[in-house]
């Protein structure tokens, strides 16, 4: 990573990791460690409109100020394992930010760090596209959605 910009601009949320998310090593399994990130996201962003029940405000309520239905698509992902995410009965903590929140797509940083030591385990880039079924368009974020974003923005992960 180029800049630890990130440590200031990024939100924190504890993320817990259950017992089924190990492997047979002993650690968490790379297809849970999505389920870690797609959890780090609905606390930081909230729950899109019109899919669950926000409980616990959002870090960064950008879900809930979208037209309801809009759909926050995964694009694409990117993965670095630095270390083995070992598995805990206490959460891990995720780090967000945002790296881009261009037109129609949204990037995404993220973080997860040891719940023992607080050392990087992995690090990641989310891109989404918000997309409204309704039209079958993707959504352009507004000015006032991309100011909402603009104090988290730090650069990429990679």
């Amino acid at each position: 990573m180029r800049s630890n910009e990130y440590l200031e601009r990024s939100v924190t949320c504890e993320v817990p990791l259950r017992w089924g998310d190990m492997d047979p090593y002993g650690h968490v399994n790379n297809v849970e460690v999505i389920r870690v990130l797609e959890e780090a996201r609905i606390a930081t962003f909230g729950v899109p409109v019109g899919t669950g029940e926000q409980v616990a405000p959002a870090k960064i309520p950008l879900f809930s100020v979208l037209p309801g239905g809009t759909q926050a698509l995964i694009a694409e992902h990117r993965v670095k394992y630095l270390r083995p995410l070992a598995y805990r009965n206490v959460p891990t903590e995720v780090r967000v930010w945002v790296v881009s929140a261009k037109a129609a797509t949204l990037e995404l940083g993220f973080e997860i760090v040891d719940a023992a030591d607080g050392a990087p385990c992995v690090r990641a880039l989310t891109q989404l596209a918000l997309f409204v079924p309704e039209t079958q368009t993707v959504l352009r974020l507004n000015k006032e959605q991309r100011e909402l974003l603009e104090p988290y923005t730090a650069p990429s992960p990679f």
